[in-house]
């Protein structure tokens, strides 16, 4: 199966945690990293996801906010700590591309959003992502 998310981040499987409806899914990825997806429990029944699963976490890039250092104090629980490789501006949005341990990942927000951040290729920045908006697939 193709899909248009550019954000297809490889990992494995470390825990499981089902609740009543919902489940999370923690994910470590290449470096060390991890990932937290919150998916629903028939989700995970019938990705037959355990801790040791190989799968690929997907965030669209219009899901992925950015920072320019560490947050504290917020409900978001991805956040992943990078270089910017290259930023593309358009009009009115850009698409930003980050390097973390774990890969390559892509956020695209507002043009205002590079210029305030003051991003550009080299800059440190943090991705983050809400655990409801990292969906997983098998390998």
């Amino acid at each position: 199966m193709s899909v248009s998310m550019r954000n297809q981040i490889p990992g494995t499987v470390v825990a499981v945690t089902s609740g009543e409806v919902m489940a999370t899914v923690k994910v470590r990825l290449a470096g060390g990293e991890e990932l937290t997806a919150a998916i629903t429990r028939e989700a995970v029944k019938d990705l037959g996801l355990a801790a040791g699963s190989a799968v690929r976490a997907l965030v669209k890039a219009t899901e992925v906010a950015l920072a320019t250092g560490p947050v504290a104090g917020l409900s978001i629980r991805n956040q992943l700590s990078g270089t910017v490789t290259d930023v593309a501006t358009g009009g009115a949005m850009a698409s930003v591309r980050i390097a973390f341990g774990g890969g390559e990942l892509t956020a695209a927000v507002t043009k205002e959003a590079v210029t305030e951040l003051g991003l550009e290729s080299g800059s440190p920045v943090v991705a983050l992502m809400k655990s409801t908006e990292v969906s997983l697939a098998t390998a």
